[in-house]
This record gives C-alpha cells, sequence and structure tokens, in this order.
C-alpha cells in the first residue's frame, strides 16, 4: 500500500510520472476545494448542522492536500426521498450528493445527478486511500525505527557480555556510537518529514471534532437523526483516530529512544577498558534526549497531547452549542 501509495499521489522523486500525478491530485483536489467551499461561502443550508458537516468535510480535503503539499516540498528526505419514484423530477435541493458542493451548473437531471455521485464517490475513495497512505508511511518509518533499536540494544548485550562466550569481538563500542547516531539521524529526517504535517493535523482536526461534535449534539431532534449520526460519528472516529496515530508514533518513539540508555546502563561495561567504558557514558547522555515528533518543532506528540486535542474539541463544541 504505501509503495503504491508513492508512486500514485506523487511522492516517489525523480520518476517522469510524479509531474503527471502530482498535476492531477493538485486539479482534483483543488476543483474539490472550489466547489466545497463555495458550498461553505455562498449556500443557504437549512440548518447550522448541515453548513458545519460541509465545513468539517471541507477541511478534511484540504488537510490532504497539505499533507501531499508537505510530502511532495519534502520528497529528497532520507525516508522516505421526495419524488423518489421519478427521479427526473428531483429538485435540485432535494438531491442529496456524498460531498457538500455548489457547482456553477444545474444538477436537476438524473444523468448529471448520477455522474458526479460517481465521480464524488472515487474521488471519496482515493481520499481516503490519500489520508491512509501518509499515515501508513508514518507508521512504517516509526516501526523501522524502533526494529533498529531493538536490534542496538542487543548489540549491547553481545558487547557487554557477563559470560565471555556470549560476548561478541565484531560489534566495538565505535560501531555501537555509529549505529546510535544512525538511529538519530533517521528519526531527525522523520521529524523533518511530519512536523508541519501533524502541526496542521492538531490545528485543523481540533476544528473538525468540534464541527462534528455539534453536529452530532445537535441532529437529536432531527428526523434524520440516525442517518446524521452515522455518517458524522464514523468521521468523528475517523478524524480522531488520525490524531491518535500521529500522538501514539510521537510516544512510541519517545519510549523506545529511552531504551538505548537503558540497554548501555545495563551492559556490563563496568567489566571492559575505561577507554570503552566512557563510551557507552556518552550514549547513556545522549540517550536522555528522548527521540520524539514534535508538532511544528513547538510541542512533543504525546498521548498526553491527544487528550489536549479531545478536551479542546469539546470546549470549543459547548461555547457553540451555547451560542446555538
Amino acid at each position: 500500500m504505501v509503495k503504491a501509495g508513492l508512486y500514485f499521489y506523487g511522492v516517489r522523486p525523480y520518476l517522469p510520472s510524479t509531474l503527471l500525478f502530482r498535476s492531477y491530485w493538485v486539479v482534483a483536489l483543488g476543483t474539490a476545494q472550489v466547489f466545497q467551499y463555495g458550498y461553505v461561502v455562498y449556500s443557504d443550508p437549512d440548518s447550522f448542522s448541515e453548513f458545519m458537516d460541509g465545513v468539517s468535510s471541507a477541511m478534511a480535503h484540504s488537510l490532504l492536500f497539505i499533507k501531499l503539499i508537505i510530502l511532495w516540498v519534502n520528497q529528497r528526505l532520507g525516508v522516505l426521498a421526495a419524488n423518489a419514484g421519478d427521479p427526473e423530477k428531483w429538485e435540485p435541493y432535494n438531491r442529496e450528493l456524498i460531498l457538500k458542493m455548489k457547482f456553477p451548473f444545474e444538477i436537476s437531471t438524473h444523468p448529471i445527478y448520477v455522474a458526479v455521485t460517481v465521480v464524488q464517490f472515487i474521488h471519496l475513495v482515493f481520499v481516503g486511500w490519500g489520508i491512509g497512505f501518509v499515515n501508513t508511511l508514518l507508521v512504517s518509518l516509526i516501526l523501522h525505527i524502533g526494529g533498529q533499536i531493538d536490534i542496538l540494544q542487543d548489540w549491547f548485550k553481545r558487547a557487554f557480555a557477563r559470560n565471555e562466550l556470549e560476548q561478541s569481538n565484531e560489534i566495538t563500542p565505535q560501531l555501537l556510537v555509529t549505529k546510535h547516531q544512525q538511529i538519530i539521524m533517521f528519526s531527525e529526517n522523520i521529524e523533518n518529514l511530519y512536523t508541519y504535517i501533524a502541526f496542521m493535523i492538531l490545528l485543523s482536526n481540533t476544528l473538525i471534532i468540534c464541527c462534528l461534535g455539534f453536529v452530532i449534539a445537535t441532529s437529536l431532534d432531527e428526523p434524520n437523526a440516525a442517518a446524521i449520526l452515522v455518517k458524522s460519528f464514523m468521521f468523528y472516529v475517523t478524524m480522531n483516530l488520525d490524531v491518535f496515530t500521529y500522538c501514539y508514533a510521537g510516544e512510541y518513539l519517545s519510549a523506545k529512544s529511552k531504551m538505548i540508555g537503558d540497554a548501555a546502563y545495563d551492559s556490563v561495561w563496568y567489566n571492559v577498558a575505561a577507554k570503552n567504558s566512557r563510551i557507552v557514558f556518552f550514549v547513556v547522555l545522549r540517550s536522555q534526549k528522548q527521540l520524539t515528533i514534535t508538532c511544528g518543532k513547538i510541542m512533543d506528540l504525546t498521548l498526553e497531547r491527544f487528550t489536549s486535542v479531545v478536551k479542546a474539541s469539546a470546549s470549543y463544541m459547548s461555547v457553540l452549542l451555547a451560542m446555538y
């Protein structure tokens, strides 16, 4: 999935098809955004909850657009129901589209409505794939660096083993330091690639979650409350899961980096020459500065940060409900 996503979303550099795929996504997402925000700005929805639904949907697409742009810029980093029986008589305002959009043409005829719905559905599938691709790429990179940290821990055990028979002469202290430095550099590349993506996610998803919570809270008295609740709740869970993925990745990376210092300290470094034991001290000292993913280089991504986002969204939703 990740490999195919690198090609399809134009993230893979130095390929002739990259420019073609990027052009497609710029046109597709740009056109969709114009119509979506046209609905937000110029339409007159029947209720405020419909307006908030349109805003949250438009912002979710904007977030993918921003994610792809950041990945493109950093591609060279070292990681990488009335009249239901007669559809022809439906009025435009009775036609429910998958995505809230305002078109410069009428969709009152059945063929145009079906065509627009099909295009929206296909577009939405690819948007979902894009969001999943960006998040899966992060998870893959974090799991890779976690595996490298596990290898480094095993090297410490073998380089400074209590039993001389278990000790490996091939793993030198210099090799341990080099491996540790490679892990640090790889982590910094991940940080540079995803820090501003994480910033936009926390900022926009806080507002999206707030809007969706408002829609859920105000739709309980609507005639079609069940349909609105199912749609909004699934969207709400997805947005929370998006934030949780990044925060958990940051928490996981910090916890794994702490294990490097623990493994070095728990090794039998005191049984080796003073020259080699001093190298272990530097590894322990450097490990005190944990590896992490930041949000716009402002704050670390942790599970505590995720709870802060949920709390902030709930606070904003309370304000909207009080003003409604």
